[in-house]
């Protein structure tokens, strides 16, 4: 059976001594008065319940699965389910971030994103039922009149309500602007919404009083495509003027998927037949709201597989020091043992290595974007709001993609180190790898992020706001550059970053002239970029392990920094040039290909 343990050590590291959280939380108002302390306690306490109320809860999810009754609708999540999530509301979870004026306890995101790491690596299903919550929650903040705020944030913030974000329609993914879900105008300022919904996470269940949907619908006017789409509040439950919860609405689940992974999470097949809704926001202007949501779900995507890459580390490296199996390629290593443990041989530590390299980096880019996210919407500063507005619109595709793609090669990695034990189920690593398979998928595919990053948030503004990413690397190099213990991390990255702008330049005018360039480019251009910002990363996190061992701190946990640091660096820094060469290869070995794919 597999164990996990909450990575609270690490996450200290991260936002303490590399991203020093409380400086910059300490310019934002409502946060004056926050300290390590603070945050520390918060963490362990949420660490305790991530490893001892829901991980062991992830295994038996997986076996039960969410059941349908075919004539209530109604969805039974797994033994234990329910009661987990009394608990998490109970003790306060679900308001964690949330703003105090609907009863949050209003800490910061860079908690909540910890936290939730936490929860991720202990059952990602689970956690995908509070997850949508908060994107429903912020788009309703950001978009919702003020009797929309007080009627569903409170409740949505304690958790006894939860959210869904409803926009895939069985013939279309996501092209949205081919959706065909109607919303008719009522008399008393109303909706009648009729359409079908697939894939919606969390659609259905039994776990909160009441869900509320955001769903996507056409009004009769509108116009064609993505420029015709309006967003509505659907709950499950009519609310009353006062509160209350009235009649069930006219949505319901029509069917489950029955998918690879995340089972005990319930992807539903919508129903929508004449359900009342309310408008959010401008009609026609869907989008705006929806992609708050999306946003927030594709950070917390890159979350999860963020957390599914550190449990799945933890539990192949604890297999790799018990396992014996032959011995070491220099000579025996466990003399008193018929066999050497397996993390004795070089590739059993690649393996190892690469996950904890990829879990590391991720930490430190997913703090990063959540300190981005609390000056976009807090800081006192217009002009720091703006930029960091900027700078994490930049990052959301990369940590979306990349890190998914980096959980897909880690449990992999790890499912590996295990050999034929990593196959059978009992080990629950064969579930980290089914699980995080379809965070490379929902919420936009990989592809979609490459060429939002690369089409929109690189050539759409000429490259500028990767500039000033650019800045940040440079800044780093100019402070380190003489430094001879830094240099193996300094100059890969230094070399980078001189590329990038070349590398940016060609792929732009290629397209310019042929569009379909962009489109071939695009996701080895995204890995790229993914390195330069995890190389930034991890220099940074070289940097401090080095100033702690040059005072004398001895503390192992630096020296382990370091050295998988070096690792980072000299074996999956370098996919960066075989990326910039398959880019550069261009469309036509994709598109002259009509015979070979007739």
């Amino acid at each position: 059976m597999p164990t996990y343990n909450p990575p609270l050590r690490d996450m200290q590291f991260v936002m303490h001594e590399v991203l020093k959280v409380v400086d910059d939380l300490k310019q934002i108002p409502k946060h004056a008065d926050m300290d390590a302390d603070t945050i520390t306690a918060v963490l362990e306490e949420g660490g305790k319940f991530a490893s001892e109320v829901i991980f062991p809860l992830n295994i038996s999810g997986d076996a039960e699965a969410c059941t349908l009754d075919p004539v209530t609708h109604a969805v039974t999540t797994p033994k234990g389910f329910k009661e987990a999530y009394k608990t998490y509301i109970e003790g306060g979870w679900a308001a964690l971030g949330c703003d105090p004026e609907y009863g949050g306890q209003g800490l910061p995101f860079v908690v909540n994103s910890m936290f939730y790491e936490m929860l991720n690596s202990a059952n990602q299903a689970w956690t995908m039922y509070p997850g949508l919550t908060h994107g429903a929650y912020a788009a309703l903040e950001a978009h919702g009149t003020p009797e929309q705020k007080a009627t569903y944030l409170h409740k949505m913030t304690s958790g006894e309500w939860t959210g869904t974000m409803c926009l895939t329609e069985p013939h279309c993914g996501t092209d949205l602007g081919l959706m065909r879900t109607k919303a008719e105008p009522q008399a008393d300022g109303t909706y009648k919404i009729t359409g079908n919904k697939i894939f919606i996470s969390a659609g259905e269940h039994d776990m909160s009083d009441n869900i509320i949907h955001l769903v996507l619908a056409r009004l009769p006017d509108a116009p064609p495509g993505i420029k015709g789409v309006s967003l509505f509040i659907v709950p499950k439950f009519n609310v009353n003027k006062d509160g209350s919860l009235g009649a069930r609405n006219g949505i319901y689940c029509g069917g489950l998927e029955h998918k690879m992974g995340i089972k005990a999470n319930a992807t539903a097949q919508i129903v929508l037949d004449e359900a009342v809704g309310t408008l959010v926001g401008l009609p026609n202007k869907g989008m705006n709201g929806m992609f708050v949501m999306m946003n927030a779900a594709r950070l917390g995507v890159g979350n999860q597989s963020l957390g599914l890459t550190e449990v799945a580390f933890q539990n192949a490296l604890a297999y790799a020091k018990d396992r014996l199996q032959m011995r070491s390629l220099s000579g025996t290593k466990a003399k008193d043992k018929p066999a050497d443990p397996i993390i004795v041989h070089p590739d059993v530590r690649k393996m190892l290595l690469t996950a904890k390299a990829y879990a590391e980096g991720g930490r430190a880019l997913q703090g990063f974007c959540s300190m981005l996210l609390e000056k976009e919407h807090y800081h006192p500063d217009e002009k720091v709001r703006a930029e960091s507005a900027e700078m994490l619109a930049l990052l959301t595709p990369i940590v979306k993609a990349f890190l998914t793609d980096n959980g897909h090669i880690s449990t992999n990695a790890c499912m590996q180190v295990f050999g034929g034990h990593g196959f059978i189920k009992e080990w629950g690593m064969e579930q980290f790898v089914r699980d995080n398979r379809i965070n490379m998928i929902y919420e936009g595919t990989n592809t979609i992020q490459s060429l939002d990053l690369l089409g929109r948030k690189v050539l759409g503004n000429n490259g500028a706001t990767l500039k000033k990413f650019g800045k940040l690397v440079g800044q780093l190099v100019e402070e380190e550059g003489v430094n001879e213990k830094m240099a193996e991390f300094i100059t890969p990255i230094a070399i980078l970053g001189d590329q990038m702008t070349k590398f940016t330049t060609e792929i732009g005018f290629k397209g310019f002239q042929n569009a379909d360039e962009v489109g071939a480019a695009a996701v080895d251009y995204l890995r790229v970029a993914g390195h330069l910002v995890f190389g930034y990363f991890w220099a940074r996190m070289a940097q401090v392990a080095l100033r702690e061992i040059s005072t004398g701190n001895t503390d192992p946990f630096y020296l382990a920094k370091l050295q998988t640091a070096r690792f980072y660096f000299s074996k999956l820094f370098p996919e960066t040039a075989t990326l910039m060469r398959t880019a550069r290869a261009g469309s036509k070995v994709l598109m002259d290909t009509d015979a070979a794919l007739a």
